[in-house]
């Protein structure tokens, strides 16, 4: 199992907001930390700010911070929404599907792949905000 580029980056955009919870960050600021297109970053912030998770300012002194508590966002449920076919296999598609029994295996395996998601938050994510953050500023 693979999760999507954009499922690392919001992961990765609301670990950064987490680390920087006491000001606005900016989509530019969130790519040079992490090397990435800020171009990339814009549908991400766009879905999270639908979602409520992200809250956006406009203007000169505007950015993204997190719309609720660290602790309150559950990584599952940033999954979820943002890998909507967690499907492992095409098996819909096979034509041994009605008598084999490898989609309630991966059926289950996803589930218990995100149930260990469910038990964390993002808040878990950066427990050690100065490791973080040190890694984050370093310009190789």
């Amino acid at each position: 199992m693979r999760l999507t580029l954009f499922s690392d980056y919001t992961l990765r955009t609301l670990m950064y907001l987490a680390l920087h919870p006491d000001r606005f960050v900016t989509i530019a600021e969130i790519a040079a930390a992490y090397r990435i297109s800020s171009n990339h970053l814009m549908k991400v912030v766009q879905q999270l700010a639908a979602s409520g998770e992200v809250l956006t300012l406009r203007g000169q002194h505007g950015g993204l911070r997190l719309g609720r508590p660290a602790s309150e966002i559950r990584v599952g449920e940033i999954i979820r929404r943002t890998e909507p076919e967690m499907a492992l296999a095409p098996c819909a598609e096979c034509v041994i599907q009605p008598g084999c029994l490898l989609p309630d295996l991966l059926d289950r395996a996803v589930a218990a792949f995100m149930a260990v998601l469910d038990q964390h938050t993002v808040a878990d994510l950066v427990a050690n905000p100065r490791a973080l953050t040190s890694l984050l500023a370093r310009r190789d």
